[in-house]
């Protein structure tokens, strides 16, 4: 999102495709949702990153500030924010957009209700919709207040689950430098049905079907990162036409969603332990996608979409147990990950990120791990 003819800096140099797309609009980021949901570190991430961040501003100031930045502008809005509504925040949005030379975005940061308890009841403190209340109470004052918010977002990031490296991490594959081209951002997850479905999820494939390498002893502590693994997957006789088939359904959409305009995409694939059939079938997609010509010419030269990949389980454990492998595109590289709990990533079709292991709760020493004592006063 960003006003002005000229490539604000913290955006990086535009590629051929973006010259052609003409001059680079100031990315304006609008950061709301739950208090206690992390609002305040999806901000930090978005500073890093070199954006000018500000925290609940008054939202009649947000023209004037918009006017005078320079840079990218990251805005914290929610409960706190004095004259805080709902309908005031989407019309405010909405007059953003209609000017030529911004590329506004909404962000909705959130946890689930067992998550929030729990961040209060570690940090001491009072939920602000709720002062002389429970926190629960305040919660669900909270959940109605911003709900139209959510329902609007461009991206929502929930915090239940994600560690502090891996929400960072998916902040600068949404806002980082190589993202001022406006194209289509599409995550495959890989993640246990035990666990919940990812609630970003557009689409979801269930592949507890295929055979399973947990029965097999030797197969079992691996994970779909290794090859052995994927041999035995592919034994099943409707894997081939189960990728087949799921492929060609996400090569039609995609495309689609490109002409629509839509900015994040989220495909996910189930399994029982999300370490094996799931995390296997995903890298075989991410592949295939990669492969595609039309990954690259839906939307001219800079491409029709940029693809992540992460591991949600294995992102949980912290952990790998091989080497990742499976894109096999021009100009893919991998990195390997070992079992210290560090991270693993590699670089995917354009050479964009794709996380397969984050880091364990407590690797980013910077912000530590969940929960801060900053996200329960966020209010």
């Amino acid at each position: 999102m960003t006003p002005t003819a000229t490539q604000a800096p913290n955006q990086g140099a535009p590629n051929q495709g973006a010259r052609n797309q003409g001059p680079a609009r100031l990315r304006v980021v609008l950061v709301t949702g739950l208090s206690g949901g992390g609002k305040l570190s999806v901000l930090g991430a978005l500073e890093d990153l070199g954006f000018e961040t500000m925290d609940n501003p008054p939202l009649e100031m947000l023209a004037d500030m918009v006017g005078h930045s320079e840079r990218g502008l990251a805005i914290g809005v929610d409960a706190r924010t004095r004259g805080f509504d709902a309908t005031r925040v989407l019309e405010t949005l909405a007059a953003l957009r209609a000017n030529p030379g911004l590329r506004p975005e909404l962000v909705y940061v959130c946890a689930n209700e067992a998550t929030l308890l729990r961040r209060y009841t570690e940090s001491r403190r009072r939920h602000p919709l709720a002062p002389q209340d429970r926190v629960s109470v305040g919660i669900a004052q909270e959940q109605a207040l911003t709900g139209r918010l959510r329902d609007a977002a461009d991206l929502v990031v929930d915090t239940s689950d994600l560690p502090i490296g891996a929400m960072r991490r998916r902040i600068e594959q949404h806002f980082g430098a190589d993202t001022a081209t406006e194209r289509l951002v599409v995550t495959l997850v890989s993640f246990a049905y035990p666990h919940g479905l990812p609630p970003e999820a557009d689409l979801v494939f269930d592949a507890r079907f295929l055979r399973n390498p947990h029965y097999d002893p030797i197969l079992r502590p691996r994970t779909g990162l290794d090859p052995e693994v994927g041999a035995c997957i592919e034994t099943d006789p409707d894997f081939a036409a189960f990728l087949d088939r799921v492929a060609e359904l996400v090569e039609l959409l995609l495309p689609r969603f490109v002409q629509e305009g839509k900015k994040y995409a989220t495909i996910a694939a189930g399994c029982t332990g999300g370490r094996h059939r799931s995390v296997y079938f995903v890298e075989k997609l991410a592949a295939r996608l990669t492969a595609r010509p039309e990954a690259h010419r839906a939307a001219g030269e800079s491409g029709g979409w940029r693809l992540h990949v992460m591991h949600r389980e294995l992102a949980r454990e912290g952990n790998a147990t091989a080497t990742p492998r499976g894109v096999t595109s021009t100009g893919a590289t991998a990195t390997g990950a070992t079992s210290t709990g560090r991270a693993a990533s590699r670089r995917v079709g354009d050479g964009t990120d794709a996380d397969v292991v984050s880091s364990d709760w407590a690797t980013d020493d910077r912000l530590g791990a969940w929960p801060l004592p900053a996200q329960a006063q966020e209010a």
